[in-house]
């Protein structure tokens, strides 16, 4: 068919960039993580959270937010002097690696020890467009139900982490932590999960020791 012949070559053509990218990161020893959620689901929040406890640990990072036609995320970070990079998409519902590349133009890679990417607010689009990034984080939350790992597998499948957010709203809201628990596991046997609250802070230092665990320390430049 010829939309699968054009997508494959979609996908074709942004694998390439996405390897110039990873061979980038791997050469400068800097960690590039991809966090994926549907709309709402608090990814915002969770960097709001990490970026200052990342910058009290004396890491470098640099955030990269998507978003279709606004820049409210990024301005967020930005009322927190966290390093910010806005990356707009227009009608498209996902970030690619294209993308990614010309957002890092001005962005001195060597001197970050972990670039984080912001995706579009999207489960479907984001788990099929490699960015370059060493991993993929699947963020779900309470207020959406138990359900969304079984009915969006892929983005369990090509992610390392999962993370449950707004545990916060567990008495309020129709959500089985098990059963979610469970049908991760089901999916991605491998894959690690992380329980917390964005709002309380709750679980939000094992996702910053997550981090500290996966990237690679470098040596000061003088």
């Amino acid at each position: 068919m010829t939309f699968k012949v054009i997508k494959e070559n979609i996908l074709k053509a942004n694998d390439n960039v996405a390897l110039r990218i990873r061979q980038k990161m791997t050469q400068e020893k800097t960690l590039m993580i991809n966090i994926i959620s549907s709309p709402g689901a608090g990814k915002t929040a969770l960097l709001e959270k990490i970026g200052p406890m990342l910058k009290e640990e004396g890491i470098n990072f640099i955030i990269l937010i998507g978003d279709c036609f606004t820049s409210r995320d990024a301005e967020r970070m930005d009322a927190l002097d966290l390093p910010v990079v806005q990356i707009n998409t227009g009608n498209s519902c996902h970030i690619d690696a294209q993308l990614i590349e010309k957002s890092l133009e001005d962005v001195d890679v060597s001197a970050q020890d972990i670039i984080i990417v912001e995706n579009v607010g999207n489960l479907v689009c984001p788990a099929e467009f490699d960015l370059g990034e060493n991993h993929k984080i699947a963020l779900f939350s309470t207020a959406e139900g138990d359900d969304k790992p079984l009915k969006y597998p892929l983005v369990i499948q090509e992610s390392v982490l999962a993370i449950i957010n707004k545990i916060d709203l567990l008495e309020y809201v129709n959500f089985d932590m098990e059963f979610s628990k469970q049908s991760i596991k089901q999916i991605n046997p491998n894959i690690e999960i992380l329980e917390m609250s964005c709002k309380t802070g709750q679980g939000i230092d094992k996702f910053v020791q997550w981090i500290k665990n996966n990237i690679t320390k470098k040596e000061k430049k003088v």
